[in-house]
Order: C-alpha cells, then structure tokens, then sequence
C-alpha cells in the first residue's frame, strides 16, 4: 500500500504493517471503518480498509488538496471533522462518494517519511460526533508508528540487499546512505527513546574510531551533515532532507573542513571515514 519511497521496503511488508495499523485503530476507537490511501504523483488513492465498504471508496483517487484526505496529505497535518456533509474546512469534490458510504464524522492524519507525505490513515463513523480529540489522538498515534515502521525498515532493507559480489566502494556507499538515513531519522522523531535506539543503530554501522585525541568534537548536527555530505549530497540537498536552511548547512560543512583540516567535501570525506566518524 503506502510503498511510495526512494527506496521501498518490501511490499508484503508494508501491507501487513498497514493491516495491522488499521485494525488496532478499529479496535481502539469503535469506529465502523478505518482506511488507508497511497499518495502518489496524481493524488491519494484509497486502497486498504478495515470495517465494511459498501459503495465507491474503494479505489477512490482525491486529488491534492481536495478532501479530507487530498489536505491532509498536501499540508502534512492531521484533521478531524464532526460531520463531513455541511463542513466548511474541505472542498466537497468527493461528496458522492462518502454518501454512498454513510460517512459522517472523520479522522485523518498523513504518512510522513524523509519529509514527503507517503500515505494518509483514516477512521470513519457513520454518524456525527461533536468530540473528535479521541479519534485524532489515535489516528495520529497509528500514522506515527507506521512511519517510523517504513523509515527504519527501508534503511535496514538497503543494508541487506547488499549481494556478495557486490564492490566493496558498492557496499561501502551503501552503508554510508543508511548510516546518514539514520541520523537524520533521529532528528526527525519526536520520540526521545526511538532517537535514541537509532542513534545507536547508526553508530553500529561506524568502524572503530582512531585514537580520542586524533578525533575533532563535532556538534549532533555537525555529525548529521558530515554523514549526509559524505554520501555526497549537495547543500541544498541537505538543508532538505534536514530541514534546515542553506546558509546554515554551509556554516555547518564550512567549520567541519576547519576541523578536520580538509581543502575540500572530498577530503574531508575521507578523513571523516579513517577517524571512524563515518562509515
């Protein structure tokens, strides 16, 4: 389902992951129906449910910002609305459809992985509902967790597609992509423990580092730019993928050339790498 990613996990996987998600939120919240849609190039297609479908939704495309789900995903923020028919917050584009299933009240929150919407989770009642925190708590609990899910598994699935006759610069690539994937995922989650268990993973991944008084103190955030660098990114792509800005990315790789005593992002690359800063 929400396989929509650079790099994408297994498909079996992410459908079970996605099953599950929305059977926890039936379980938890008593709704009638809990869906799933795919974000892709032309919109959210809805295509994974829990709970009865009686009429069109089932493969439904909402086009970017239209809908409930179209607006979640284009402002990668969570909505609840108490009655779908007479809401002023949403275009009313998709009308047809969700009369034909009875909707009322809803919930939705977006996917997020390498800050692009992925996917959008739902939960639905067939009548209207004046207190919707419950179900947009839970909801956004479920698209958290699946989030994390996909981002981790898709490092950990880069590393094992590594084939054994596969060049070690190949493989070395590799690692450093995954290792730096994780160090920005770290900075991304809210989670102090999950930061944490990435963290750790990430440093799994760094041979065993020279001599403390050969190694330069670099800042958190030093670290995640020399490990995005070092993949070869540009500043830009950096600022991105960090959500940062490019002028304090270039602050960053400016200070990390002072310190390691490079002339350049190659060199410094390098030492990076025989320091044990990097894989």
């Amino acid at each position: 389902m929400i396989d929509d990613m650079s790099h994408p996990p297994k498909r079996g996987s992410v459908d079970q992951a996605v099953t599950a998600a929305l059977a926890r939120l039936r379980r938890r919240t008593g709704v009638q129906l809990a869906f799933a849609g795919q974000v892709g190039e032309s919109g959210v297609v809805l295509n994974a449910f829990d709970g009865a479908v009686v009429g069109p939704l089932r493969g439904a495309l909402l086009q970017e910002g239209h809908g409930v789900g179209g607006r979640v995903a284009a402002q990668q923020r969570a909505l609840s609305i108490q009655d779908y028919v007479g809401s002023p917050m949403i275009t009313h584009r998709y009308d047809r459809i969700i009369r034909a299933e009875s909707l009322r009240a809803m919930a939705a929150a977006p996917v997020v992985v390498a800050r692009r919407s992925v996917g959008v989770l739902y939960v639905a009642l067939r009548t209207s509902q004046r207190e919707m925190g419950r179900l947009l708590d839970a909801v956004s609990h479920e698209a958290r967790a699946l989030e994390q899910n996909l981002a981790v598994n898709d490092v950990l699935r880069r590393l094992r597609d590594r084939h054994d006759g596969s060049p070690d610069r190949i493989r070395r690539s590799r690692v450093a992509e995954a290792y730096a994937d994780l160090r920005a995922l770290a900075g991304e989650t809210g989670d102090p423990g999950l930061r944490a268990r990435l963290l750790k993973t990430a440093g799994l991944l760094v041979d065993d580092p020279a001599p403390a008084a050969d190694v330069p103190r670099l800042t958190g955030r030093e670290k995640d730019v020399l490990a995005l660098l070092s993949t070869g990114l540009s500043n830009q792509a950096i600022a991105q993928r960090l959500g940062i800005g490019l002028y304090t990315v270039k602050d960053h790789v400016k200070n990390l050339l002072a310190k390691l005593g490079a002339e350049g992002r190659m060199e410094a690359a390098a030492r990076a790498r025989g320091l044990g800063l990097t894989p």
